[in-house]
C-alpha cells in the first residue's frame, strides 16, 4: 500500500495550519486507499537551509536534515498544506522542501491552500518549487478562505462547498503515486 504523508506548512505559534492539516488527515484516513501519516515540519526544528553542499549532492552533515531526509524518503507521495504568506507558499515549507531534492524526486503530490484569497497564488508557487524537485503534482487542489471556512480567523470548519475540493484532489493524487511508483521501478532497472 502506498505511503502518503500530510505535510504541515508552519511552525508558528498559534498557526492554524495544523488545524487543516489533522482535518486532511483524518479524511484521507477514511479512504482505506494509502497509508496516510501527519508529518509536522515544527517537529524537525529546521534553521534556516545550513548545509553547506546543496541538497542535490545529498552529502547531509547536520542530524537534523538526515533525520528529515529519513523521514521524507518513507513516502510515496505528499500533500502539502500551506498558507498564503505574501503572495507565496510560507517560508517553513519553502525552507523545509529546500533542505531535500532526490528524496522528493519522482513522486506525487496533492496540495491543500488557505488564505484571504483561498491560498491560490501559494498553491502556484508551490507548483513551481515541485517541479524543479521532479515531483508530479495533481491539478486538483484543496482551496479554502480564511473568511468562510475559519471560525473567529482561528478554527478551521471548512464549508461544505470547500470541503468538496479535497477528495477529487486525493483522487488525483492516489492514481498518480501508483504511476510514479512505476516510474522510479522502472529508474531502478534502468541503473
Amino acid at each position: 500500500m502506498s505511503k502518503i504523508a500530510i505535510i504541515t506548512g508552519s511552525t508558528r505559534p498559534g498557526r492554524i495550519n495544523r488545524g487543516v492539516a489533522d482535518w486532511v488527515l483524518e479524511l484521507a484516513q477514511q479512504r482505506g486507499d494509502a497509508e496516510y501519516e501527519l508529518v509536522d515540519i515544527a517537529d524537525y526544528d529546521l534553521p534556516l537551509y545550513d548545509e553547506p553542499l546543496p541538497a542535490a549532492y545529498q552529502q547531509y552533515s547536520k542530524d537534523h536534515t538526515k533525520r528529515w531526509a529519513a523521514k521524507i524518503a518513507e513516502f510515496d507521495g505528499y500533500v502539502f498544506v500551506t498558507g498564503e504568506y505574501n503572495h507565496s507558499v510560507t517560508p517553513a515549507l519553502a525552507n523545509a522542501i529546500s533542505f531535500l531534492n532526490a528524496e522528493w524526486n519522482d513522486k506525487a503530490a496533492g496540495i491543500v491552500g488557505y488564505g484571504s484569497a483561498m491560498g491560490v497564488r501559494a498553491i502556484e508557487h508551490l507548483r513551481g518549487i515541485l517541479s524543479e524537485l521532479q515531483v508530479a503534482h495533481v491539478q486538483k487542489t484543496g482551496m479554502f478562505s480564511l473568511f468562510t471556512d475559519f471560525e473567529n480567523f482561528s478554527t478551521f470548519k471548512p464549508t461544505e462547498l470547500q470541503a468538496e475540493s479535497v477528495p477529487p484532489m486525493l483522487d488525483q493524487l492516489i492514481v498518480w503515486t501508483k504511476a510514479m511508483e512505476s516510474v522510479r521501478e522502472g529508474a531502478l532497472v534502468d541503473a
